[in-house]
């Protein structure tokens, strides 16, 4: 059934490609996040964090990244139906279930989905639980209505670096990690990068 889902929502997350963040957020604790009040880990060997994979930082251009981990690992996939502008596709050198999010030219956010077996630098990986995504952050992390899942839908973010209000945040310099809890309570997609991190329908 977990994995029913997943596979649902990582179609939903491929479908669509425009720009628009998500809705406002409702942080959990503070308003603001200023620019260096944290600052994010570096990407470690096989782990995710808000900077990055492995070879991957967020920000590289696309030849950069298509340097780093190779094209498409299928060429003939669509990542979104405007893509020159925004498209999200598997590279073919990476892990299964590891996508990258390349908008106008650079790359704003990776993303983990399915069977992926790597995990952030908390610890964390599909399939896991909101009870251990929230015990791994703490009080950091924001708490919002998932836009399609009923509750214990929702997502789960913590910004490291940026500019964060209310209603999340525009600020390119900003970083973080959103987790996607599904309707079961269990993380079905994990995101990774910049302010793309909000976007709800792949590029949307």
């Amino acid at each position: 059934m977990r994995r029913l889902i997943a596979m649902t929502a990582m179609a939903v997350v491929l479908a669509g490609c425009g720009g628009a963040a998500e809705e406002a957020e409702a942080p959990v604790q503070g308003d603001e996040v200023e620019s260096g009040d944290s600052v994010s880990e570096a990407p470690g060997d096989g782990l995710l964090t808000a900077e990055g994979w492995g070879p991957l930082r967020i920000g590289m251009t696309r030849e950069e990244v298509t340097a780093a981990v190779g094209g498409k690992a299928d060429p003939e996939a669509m990542g979104g139906p405007e893509p020159e502008l925004c498209e999200q596709y598997q590279p073919a050198d990476t892990p299964e279930g590891l996508y990258v999010m390349i908008e106008e030219g650079r790359l704003v956010r990776i993303t983990l989905g399915g069977d992926t077996e790597v995990r952030t630098a908390e610890g964390i990986t599909v399939g896991d639980s909101a009870e251990q995504v929230r015990a791994a952050y703490g009080d950091s992390l924001r708490a919002t209505p998932h836009t399609y899942v009923d509750p214990p839908g929702e997502y789960l973010t913590n910004w490291t670096t940026g500019d964060v209000g209310e209603n999340g945040t525009s600020d390119e310099n900003a970083r973080g990690i959103r987790y996607e809890v599904g309707e079961d309570g269990t993380v079905q997609l994990i995101h990774a990068g910049g302010p793309a991190i909000q976007y709800v329908e792949g590029c949307l």
